[in-house]
């Protein structure tokens, strides 16, 4: 088999980073151009001032954002931390003066990762894609009029920003629960520069009409033992439509392959130490 062929068959940890534009449908022909090209200075400056060689970085155009990759010998510490802190002072650089800031979400997540020709796959891009693209992540970029979020996996949390480092400070992370077709998955989501931010607790008033086919659950992290001794948790939303007073629930639509690991061993220097028991989880 030649080297072409191995490399298709396999997969390579790689942190996987989804960007996506907030309400790129509403630009026009010659605004979303612009608006594209900001997000291209925003993400390659950034990935400059955190010194990652433009050669470990994978890049995907896709329309209204970006799917990145990067390879395992740079360590995940460096984008969660320096290359965060610098796509978010690029974003408010490009905002000054615009009269529709844009606003991004991020989604990140380690796992294998298979290269082909035309791009990248796997449920590791899957899972970064759906959580950048999740409907809590977008109702807080708005509610908290952000113009950035940073929403992580579970694992990613656990193995890296539960420990901590430069630039990077788990108490400012807030963690939900996502039920996807496949089955739950907690998310952690990360407002730069402020502290954790509140999970919403009511439906988004105006879903996006081609996301009304699935809908599941969202809600905070720590309301899933009481919703599990309760029984599913119901529907915000009455059979009219209209919120519910008395509601425990929220639910939004999720798409996507859910990736599901267990004892991941991720090749260095990825790999930071899983924290396990308490130690991972957010304090207060």
């Amino acid at each position: 088999m030649d080297h072409d062929a191995m490399d298709l068959t396999e997969a390579r940890y790689e942190l996987v980073i989804s960007v996506d534009a907030r309400r790129s449908g509403e630009y026009d022909d010659v605004d979303k151009q612009r608006m594209r090209e900001r997000i291209y200075r925003v993400l390659e400056a950034a990935f400059t001032h955190a010194k990652v060689a433009r050669d470990a970085v994978h890049m995907e155009d896709r329309g209204d954002g970006v799917l990145l990759s990067v390879v395992g010998r740079i360590a995940v510490t460096r984008l969660l931390g320096l290359w965060m802190v610098e796509v978010h002072e690029n974003l408010r650089d490009e905002n000054r003066g615009l009269r529709v800031p844009l606003g991004l979400r991020v989604g990140m997540h380690v796992g294998p990762v298979r290269h082909d020709g035309r791009g990248i796959s796997g449920r590791a891009v899957d899972l970064a894609c759906r959580l950048a693209d999740s409907p809590l992540a977008r109702r807080l970029l708005d509610a908290e009029r952000a113009d950035l979020v940073l929403v992580t996996s579970q694992s990613l949390y656990e193995d890296v920003v539960s420990s901590g480092g430069k630039f990077i400070e788990p108490a400012h992370y807030s963690s939900a629960r996502l039920e996807l077709k496949e089955g739950e998955v907690t998310a952690w989501f990360h407002l730069p520069g402020r502290p954790a931010p509140e999970i919403p607790t009511a439906a988004p008033a105006a879903p996006d009409a081609d996301r009304a086919d699935d809908v599941d659950d969202v809600r905070g992290a720590d309301d899933v033992e009481d919703a599990r001794g309760a029984g599913r948790v119901e529907d915000a939303l009455g059979v009219d439509g209209e919120d519910r007073a008395d509601g425990p629930g929220v639910r939004y639509t999720v798409h996507g392959d859910m990736s599901q690991h267990s004892d991941n061993v991720y090749q260095q220097p990825v790999h930071i130490g899983r924290i396990t028991g308490d130690a991972g989880r957010r304090k207060g």
